[in-house]
């Protein structure tokens, strides 16, 4: 049965999506006039947020968040108009800059790695912020080891508020063509397929045996399963997206019903702000079409910062409406040897001797170091991809 895009979920906080990126011969007028403009050079979040503006994922935004949206944001979750958002969303320049910027000037912003114009802002306010205060709500650390808090501590003293009009889809939409969707396609693509219930799941790693079963828990329960992942910056010793993406159509060629699976990517950069950023993630899925966002263990978060299960208890701390999106929460998953297949606490009865944990990071390890990943661990299939980007092939 083909159903209407009206039966996904309704963009957040508007009846419609806003894609701030313009094109035709405005996007070729505004580009050259950008380039007589004063041009600030945007940090690898910033130049991902701007993306992400672009394509409409932040919708019902229009730009940078001004002083009460980010207080707001930081202390409540809310924006000024009371709309849920958990997340600040701001650009930043130093103290030298910001005093050639008067209110309502417009300024061009620039990817700093290859100068491309991305955007025009048209500046409505500045503000400096509590750089602690932001660190301790979102990130419920003041830890510089922390890489959010890292980034929030070394960006520059004022913030700068105001609409935007993008101008480029960057780098990534090149280099990924066939993953890079945006809401408005991801849509279009659920509704071809007759979806109405689709779980996001969300990765910036190879899928290993947990992930697989993650995602098929979620086939059985949904229409079907849309793979989104990061393809923004990463950590250091994470892999790049584009050998991600082959080990992961190789589980989806070899394990997957086809027409069950959607793979696409997204060009937000990660923040680790675990439970916080799990609630945006549902937010961005909102926007995408997705009626559920599988959250597992410990989803956004990085080393031992937060609970395994913080992230699933923040969806019942916030008010019912805030979101339409909503979480599939899922308990730990291993591998039961005793039971001879993927399990979790509640479904298996056996003790840890027989659990084979599972995870992204012990599974780098042993490519890095060459030792041979157990069946029960990873598909070969995937393996196979693995080993030739580690072995340099």
């Amino acid at each position: 049965m083909v159903i209407t895009a009206n039966q996904l979920t309704s963009p957040h906080g508007s009846d419609v999506l806003k894609p701030l990126l313009i094109n035709g011969d405005e996007r070729l007028s505004e580009l050259d006039r950008a380039r007589g403009l004063l041009s600030i050079p945007l940090t690898t979040r910033e130049t991902s947020d701007v993306l992400m503006f672009g394509m409409g994922a932040y919708t019902p935004l229009d730009g940078f968040m001004g002083q009460k949206d980010w207080q707001g944001v930081c202390s409540e979750m809310k924006l000024e108009s009371g709309l849920f958002w958990p997340i600040p969303v701001t650009v930043s320049v130093s103290q030298e800059i910001a005093d050639t910027i008067d209110p309502g000037q417009d300024i061009a912003l620039c990817d700093s790695e290859n100068g491309e114009i991305l955007a025009i802002l048209n500046v409505s306010e500045k503000y400096s912020i509590e750089k602690q205060l932001e660190c301790k709500t979102v990130y419920k650390t003041t830890d510089e080891n922390h890489p959010g808090v890292q980034k929030v501590m070394t960006q520059q003293p004022v913030n700068l508020g105001g609409s935007l009009k993008v101008l480029s889809e960057g780098e990534i939409s090149k280099q990924f063509p066939e993953l890079y969707l945006t809401p408005a396609q991801s849509r279009a693509a659920f509704t071809d397929k007759g979806w109405s219930k689709v779980a996001a799941f969300q990765t910036r790693n190879p899928m290993h045996r947990s992930h697989e079963y993650l995602t098929k828990i979620a086939i059985e329960i949904t229409d079907g399963v849309f793979i989104h992942q990061v393809l923004g910056a990463l950590k250091p010793g994470d892999i790049p997206a584009d050998v991600r993406t082959r080990a992961i159509q190789a589980m989806i060629d070899n394990y997957f019903v086809p027409g069950t699976v959607i793979q696409a990517g997204y060009p937000i950069e990660m923040r680790y702000a675990g439970p916080r950023e799990a609630l945006f993630h549902a937010l961005i899925r909102q926007n995408f079409g997705c009626s559920h966002l599988i959250v597992g263990r410990d989803h956004a978060g990085v080393g031992d910062y937060y609970g395994p299960f913080d992230a699933h208890k923040i969806f019942d701390e916030i008010p019912a409406d805030s979101l339409q999106t909503q979480p599939l929460k899922i308990d730990i998953t291993f591998f039961c040897k005793k039971c001879d297949g993927m399990a979790t606490a509640k479904t298996c009865p056996h003790g840890k001797e027989d659990q084979v944990s599972i995870s992204g990071t012990q599974q780098r390890e042993m490519l890095s170091t060459g030792v041979d990943i157990p069946k029960e661990f990873s598909r070969p299939e995937v393996v196979a991809v693995l080993r030739d980007y580690y072995n340099g092939l």
